[in-house]
């Protein structure tokens, strides 16, 4: 007897429809096929257990199970559900008229217990779009799946669930989520808050620009001096997350397998940081069948890569490609895959290797030289790609004891969301361009329009402070954005002064 039930394969960000037949004949024997992998072949064993220990009966016929289309390779556990339910329909222990309706998925224990599986949002997704009925997948991914709205998503614990929903025995409740409403009720809880920084006001300012101009950014600066503090309440004052920027997040969370359980629509920016051992491969993403590195986890939020110069030079130059084209693309011999990666890249670093370079108090140790051969770890391409350049100092034991409030990350990032929005109209006829972040040389020249004085004032600037020549547009860039803060159609004189100072590692004796 033929009986087809229907599973959904990953690829990317995106899913794939995957159509079970199994067939029971007259011999002996399992045959599995359609390019399964050792995880989808080593369902026979998972199956046949937890069929016995709930008492179904497992044929000693002839079993054979297609996977297709049979041109495509399936991965992972997630497979058991549907091969179990098919195994059972083709027996006549489960009524199978219903079976073309739905998407099944689950990673089935001995005793039929349902386990987690990844990508069940955009396993949900593609079966809306295919105009399933519903979707059947483990507990603890139900609602992750019933974010998406018109299909019936139906968290089930054991098989017996299913088995009894399909025979008619036992009824199941579709999961229901209230997107919009859980995603705005949420997206002004903060996990962190900039009035929690003491003093840093210029390095607060310097991060106001980042976030509304979208510029990459680097802090330097001697241990302890709050770079990481600093760095993790970025996301804080960044726009919050548009629905389509959060279901774009969560399926690649998804994807990975890092939502939290019982996790349905991710609400706040992410924030990565990987510690500086990483490999290439786990940043950009990868692996034999290829999956999102952190630069995709970072997708609409911020990438921190703190102690820049201790990671591995092969690691830093892979950052550079999908920082421009804000997407990767991994290529296999059978397979190429593009991941989402726009994101804010903020770093920081010790000033030099003893790091106490330039400090107030403490002196540095380093010998003559180490400071520029510190530095020079960071490629000029990579450096290329950061705006602003900002130097942090150690806040004073008066500062840090006097009793004030400062101002809140949500005071902030409403200044940051007019300027961005002043950035959205400037840009709506530019393709690919959506902040100041991501202007090329032509929208620098057209956008960054400065007078006589400016001009003079630039000039100064880069022959007094020895300012290298990919300073220029930059500082164009920043004081574009800090004159939106300022809501100023025209970039004034005290805009470029204040973009000058955040160029410190451009200056050629900023090492000695």
């Amino acid at each position: 007897m033929l009986v087809k039930t229907y599973g959904s394969a990953v690829f990317g960000v995106d899913a794939i429809t995957i159509t079970i037949e199994v067939n029971v004949s007259t011999g002996t024997q399992f045959f599995l096929v359609g390019l399964p992998d050792s995880a989808v072949k080593e369902s026979a064993f998972r199956v046949e257990a937890a069929l016995k220990h709930n008492d179904y009966f497992v044929t000693r016929k002839k079993v054979v199970v297609n996977m297709a289309p049979a041109d495509i390779k399936k991965e992972g556990s997630a497979f058991d559900l549907p091969i179990a339910i098919g195994m059972l329909a083709a027996t006549e222990q489960v009524q199978e008229h219903r079976l073309a309706e739905y998407i099944i998925m689950g990673e089935l224990s001995l005793d039929g217990s349902l386990r987690p599986i990844k990508g069940a949002l955009p396993i949900a997704i593609q079966a809306r779009k295919e105009k399933y009925k519903g979707l059947m997948v483990p507990k603890s991914n139900a609602r992750e799946a019933a974010i998406v709205h018109g299909i019936d998503v139906y968290g089930v614990e054991h098989i017996n669930e299913i088995v009894g929903f399909f025979n008619g025995t036992t009824s199941l409740a579709p999961e229901i989520v209230h997107t919009r409403e859980e995603f705005f009720s949420n997206i002004d809880n903060l996990a962190a808050d900039f009035n929690e920084v003491k003093g840093q006001e210029n390095i607060k300012r310097a991060l106001e620009i980042a976030a509304a101009g979208g510029h990459n950014v680097i802090l330097v600066g001697p241990p302890g001096a709050g770079k990481t503090m600093l760095a993790k309440r970025l996301p804080s004052i960044l726009p919050p997350l548009n629905l389509h920027e959060a279901l774009e997040t969560t399926k690649i969370h998804s994807v990975a397998g890092i939502l939290p359980k019982d996790a349905s629509l991710i609400t706040q920016r992410p924030f990565r940081s990987p510690h500086h051992t990483v490999s290439d491969v786990a940043l950009v993403g990868g692996g034999s069948y290829p999956q999102p590195g952190e630069i995709s986890l970072a997708h609409n939020g911020v990438l921190f890569l703190d102690e820049l110069p201790e990671f591995k030079r092969t690691v830093l130059e892979v950052l550079r490609q999908p920082l421009e084209e804000r997407q990767v693309t991994i290529s296999r011999a059978k397979i190429s895959v593009t991941y989402p990666a726009s994101l804010m890249l903020v770093a920081s670093m010790n000033p030099c290797p003893c790091g106490y370079y330039n400090h107030p108090e403490k002196e540095c140790v380093c010998a003559p030289g180490t400071v520029q051969r510190y530095l020079n770890r960071i490629s000029g391409p990579l450096l290329d790609r950061i705006d602003l350049h900002v130097e942090v100092v150690p806040v004073s034991f008066d500062e840090l004891s006097k009793e004030y409030k400062s101002e809140g990350s949500l005071e902030v990032r409403e200044r940051v969301i007019v300027a961005r929005k002043i950035q959205e109209a400037r840009f709506k006829e530019s393709n690919g361009v959506f902040f100041n972040a991501q202007m090329g040389t032509r929208e620098v020249r057209k956008v960054c329009e400065i007078n006589t004085a400016g001009q003079n004032l630039l000039k100064t600037a880069m022959t007094k402070l020895n300012l290298s020549a990919r300073a220029y547009d930059r500082i164009l860039k920043v004081s574009r954005t800090i004159a939106d803060l300022a809501s100023s159609e025209h970039i004034r004189i005290e805009h470029l002064a204040e973009a000058i100072q955040y160029r410190s590692l451009d200056r050629e004796n900023w090492a000695g």
